[in-house]
């Protein structure tokens, strides 16, 4: 099992950037699939999550109204589409994946047991 995220980069403030985690090993279609980040200096913090099939989502207090979250099980990826972004999302962006997790442990870092390497997002003033 193995999740690869992808698409981090330097941007301005304001600007976009769409993160992608492609998930491979077996089927995940059923899964609950998230977004965290870790700031500098800082713990690990829920982004965005996708519960198993159903396809709800839901969204951390930073990103709620800006990013996006959404999958396509036919390619086994999630993507966390993030615009207007500011200073204060640069982190470390992580996407995370679960079969069992149950809904109230969503934004939980330690419900998932499978984890990506995370991809850097700069957004400079």
């Amino acid at each position: 099992v193995q999740l690869q995220a992808s698409g981090g980069g330097l941007v301005q403030a304001g600007g976009l950037l769409r993160l992608r985690c492609l998930l491979s090993g077996r089927p995940f279609s059923g899964d609950t699939v998230a977004w965290f980040r870790q700031p500098p200096g800082k713990e690990r913090e829920f982004v965005a999550g996708i519960f198993r099939s159903y396809g709800r989502t839901y969204y951390g207090d930073s990103a709620k109204g800006r990013f996006t979250i959404s999958r396509d099980n036919a390619k086994n990826t999630v993507s966390l589409q993030m615009n207007n972004l500011k200073p204060e999302d640069t982190a470390a962006y992580y996407c995370a994946a679960d079969k069992s997790l149950i809904l109230s442990s969503i934004r939980n870092a330690n419900a998932y047991n499978y984890w990506g390497q995370g991809t850097q997002v700069t957004v400079s003033s």
